[in-house]
Order: C-alpha cells, then sequence, then structure tokens
C-alpha cells in the first residue's frame, strides 16, 4: 500500500504508511503552515522503503562493525548505540526517528511552533518564545474514545518551553505498541531529540522489573515472528501486584533514569506503575512545570 494523508483541518495532517502512522500540527503563519506540511508529506513519502532496505541491520543490536546508509536509519543507530553495552536494536528509536526526521521541514520563517505526534513518540519545533502542553492520560487499559465523545481529557500536563533544551517525548511500556521486558504502564521520556527519548523511554521501561512469578512473559519471536528481541521474554501481562513489589519496580527504574540523565540522554522522566509514579525531575535550573494526579495509570504524549 502506497502512502495516503489525509487534512484533519487546518492546522493538522495525517499521514499513514504501513506501520507508521503520523499527527503532524503547526501553528504560524498559513503558507508557511502550508508549505511545511507539503515539505514534510514529501519527504514521508520516501521514508518506510528507505527502512525496509535495512531493515535486517536494524533488526540486529547495535554494533560497530556495521552502521546502517540511510539518514533515518543512522539516527536510529546512533541515538541506541549511547545505550551500549546495554542489550538495544535500533528499532528502539524508530518511532522518534522518523518523528524527528520531519520535524525539521517546520523549522522555517512563520511557524510559531509544530509537532510531530508518531503514535505517541513527538518531535517538536518551538520557535524562541513558545510553548507546547504535552498530556498525560491515566489507564490506557479502560480507555475507549467513545465514551469521551471523541474528546480526550488528560489526568495531567507537561508545559514545554522553547528555552528548554527539550524537542523530543517518547512512551515505553509493556501496554504499549512495543515490547517491553519490563511491568511499567508507561515510561514518558522528555529528551534532546525525539529519537533520544525513543531509546531512553525504551531502556527505563525495561528497568522498571520485580520478580513475581505470575506475571506473564513470552519469547518475544512467538509473540511477533520478525520481532528483532529474538527469543527473549517480554512481557505480555502483569497481574494486581503488591504496593511495595510496585514500588521496588519503580525505583529501580527511577535509578536507571537518573543514570541516564546525568550522562545526557534525557532530561526529564515520568515512570507509572499500577496506580504509583515516580517524576524524575530536571538536573538545571530550567524547571518542569507538571500538573499531575495523586495516582495515575498509563502516560501518553
Amino acid at each position: 500500500m502506497s502512502a495516503q494523508r489525509s487534512a484533519l483541518d487546518s492546522g493538522r495532517w495525517h499521514f499513514n504508511h504501513g506501520p507508521i502512522d503520523i499527527v503532524a500540527e503547526a501553528h504560524g503563519d498559513p503558507y508557511a503552515v502550508a508549505a511545511a506540511h507539503d515539505a514534510a508529506w514529501a519527504r514521508f513519502v520516501h521514508v518506510l522503503d528507505e527502512l525496509v532496505r535495512e531493515l535486517p541491520l536494524l533488526r540486529l543490536p547495535v554494533s560497530d562493525d556495521m552502521r546502517p546508509r540511510g539518514v533515518v536509519a543512522r539516527r536510529m543507530w546512533d541515538a541506541c548505540a549511547a545505550f551500549s553495552p546495554m542489550f538495544i536494536t535500533p528499532m528502539a528509536a524508530v518511532a522518534g526517528s522518523v518523528a524527528q526526521e520531519l520535524i525539521a521541514f517546520y523549522d522555517r520563517p512563520g511557524i510559531e511552533r509544530a509537532w510531530i505526534n508518531n503514535g505517541g513518540d513527538i518531535a517538536l519545533h518551538l520557535a524562541p518564545g513558545q510553548s507546547a502542553r504535552v498530556g498525560v492520560f491515566a489507564d490506557l487499559a479502560r480507555f475507549d474514545w467513545r465514551d469521551h465523545g471523541g474528546a480526550l481529557t488528560t489526568d495531567g500536563q507537561f508545559e514545554l518551553h522553547a528555552d528548554q533544551p527539550v524537542r523530543g517525548v517518547a512512551t515505553s511500556g509493556w501496554r504499549g505498541r512495543s515490547f517491553s521486558l519490563g511491568i511499567a504502564d508507561s515510561v514518558t521520556v522528555l529528551a534532546a531529540t525525539a529519537a533520544q527519548a525513543d531509546a531512553a523511554a525504551t531502556v527505563i521501561a525495561n528497568a522498571v522489573d520485580v520478580d513475581d512469578d505470575a506475571i506473564a512473559r513470552r519469547p518475544a519471536n512467538e509473540c511477533k515472528d520478525d520481532s528483532d528481541l529474538g527469543d527473549m521474554l517480554v512481557t505480555v501481562d502483569v497481574p494486581t501486584l503488591a504496593p511495595s513489589q510496585v514500588k521496588s519496580a519503580l525505583d529501580t527504574g527511577a535509578i536507571c533514569a537518573k543514570v541516564l540523565q546525568k550522562g545526557g540522554l534525557a532530561w526529564a522522566v515520568l515512570l507509572v506503575c499500577q496506580g504509583q509514579f515516580r517524576l524524575v525531575e530536571p538536573l538545571c535550573s530550567k524547571s518542569l512545570q507538571t500538573v499531575l494526579p495523586k495516582a495515575v495509570g498509563s502516560v501518553f504524549a
């Protein structure tokens, strides 16, 4: 199937090609917005074919022996190489890398702010003085958009400003589109780029874990034939755990998040599991403005 696009309203477009499903939104001068959308679309139609040509390499652990050639594929590789020697393949950063590729077309005069939302992994453009709000939604397992009449009320929000070093937001967890080794309902990472946020969210979500025989895990290649994780055990179901177990899992994930933060691989992190959460605040003086509930389930940007 070829790439398709449809206008959602004056400032938003839906781009779709196979597994890539994107909402592009921009604000500013109408002519600049239209030109940016057209340029992003012209690039988007080639992205999937480029990735498919290098897919066998992208499903292998990051190694110095071989590097991909395509621009998006190299971005995936570079983002994940920063986490070596942890097991991670470039596919951990695919959604963020694609979003980051497209957001570049909105960095032009007349565009005040824009974002590319690739299934919850977001790349942002913010002109000086501009800001964007990222929503937090609790408990995806119980969410049905039909119950909201098409409108979503978030349970919390991040406020991001142009002078903060954040241009990427990504979420990972065992309930998400990709496999996870951990039990987090979600881990949302704010980082310098969308590719970096995507890879970091994967690594931190894997770290949110606890030993319990009731947690159901299966080899990844039994869940999906061509999984880049091979026969590694991935989480397929998490029963209600004791609060102390959830706390332990979140504590472990928060430690991982702080290590990555000190290494410059994440700016701030929100970890969520079974009604409990941890917020790893930024290290710098540019504080993160948040409005969060006392207990949340899943977080989606």
